[in-house]
């Protein structure tokens, strides 16, 4: 036989309706989180590609400097 209770105890009930909340501003904390990190890893990708176009610019340029260096 199944236990079917016939009301709803105020207490247990109150417990569970504050779990829920905390539960639901620690999801909104985690959601402001991931959304700063992806904010971080954007920008960081953008200095990457930023870094990455300085140094094959300036190797071009040794390589061209030092190629006409010895002729």
């Amino acid at each position: 036989m199944a236990f079917e209770p016939t009301e709803i105890d105020p207490i247990k009930y109150g417990v569970l309706w504050q779990r829920v909340q905390d539960m639901d501003k620690k999801m909104d904390k985690i959601e402001r989180q991931i959304d700063d990190l992806v904010a971080l890893a954007n920008k960081s990708k953008g200095g990457f590609w930023f870094g990455m176009t300085v140094v094959s610019a300036v190797s071009a340029l040794v390589g061209f400097v030092v190629n006409n260096w010895k002729h």
